[in-house]
């Protein structure tokens, strides 16, 4: 598939074909794509938790998404998904990282970060994800464990505390699914968006 037919198709699927697992090598192939996603200083300090059985996948939807009725009607149909994906960072390789003496800094101060580029990083990484289920020819879609949930998603899986969960990226054959209603707002046109050589 060409790169921009990638690019266009990439869209948030959230209803999976649940008698369909994703083979392993497709989901090798999504891990070590996610890996190729650049990092500053090269610090690739993230983690990928990869969920792939029945008991696993329950486990994280028990422990990662609240129990309120709104939430519980939009897994319905996540939920037939055959795999997840979670990205976490590791601020602590980052800051650890630019404390080398080829980064110049000689201590860990957050500070010296405009952004917190261990989180845009995982971002990344699980954005590289999303394409290569597209190019599969898979659906896909980036999701949030809520911060009322992490401590109880940590505890479930055992996530050492210096790994933050980023988000999940979700993943399975499509089966039909409403588009989301957000879609209604239509996207922004270019150049609405872009400013060349001054805002």
């Amino acid at each position: 598939m060409e790169f921009r037919d990638v690019v266009r198709r990439r869209r948030m699927v959230r209803n999976y074909d649940p008698d369909r697992p994703v083979p392993p090598e497709i989901v090798d192939r999504l891990l070590e794509h996610a890996t190729r996603a650049p990092s500053a200083g090269f610090s690739q300090g993230w983690g990928f938790l990869v969920l792939e059985s029945r008991e696993d996948r329950e486990r994280f939807w028990a422990a990662a998404t609240p129990k309120t009725d709104q939430w519980q009607q939009w897994l319905v149909n996540m939920r037939t998904a055959p795999l997840i994906v979670v990205a976490h960072s590791n601020k602590s390789a980052y800051l650890d990282r630019y404390a080398e003496p080829d980064k110049g800094w000689t201590d860990r101060d957050e500070s010296h970060w405009p952004v917190p580029y261990w989180d845009i990083d995982a971002g990344m990484a699980s954005l590289l994800m999303l394409l290569t289920a597209v190019d599969e020819g898979l659906g896909a879609c980036f999701f949030g464990v809520p911060p009322e949930q992490v401590t109880e998603y940590r505890e479930a899986f055992g996530v050492p505390k210096e790994f933050t969960p980023i988000g999940a990226v979700s993943v399975g054959y499509r089966a039909d699914d409403h588009r989301s209603k957000s879609l209604k707002r239509g996207r922004k046109p270019v150049e609405e968006v872009v400013h060349r050589g001054r805002w």
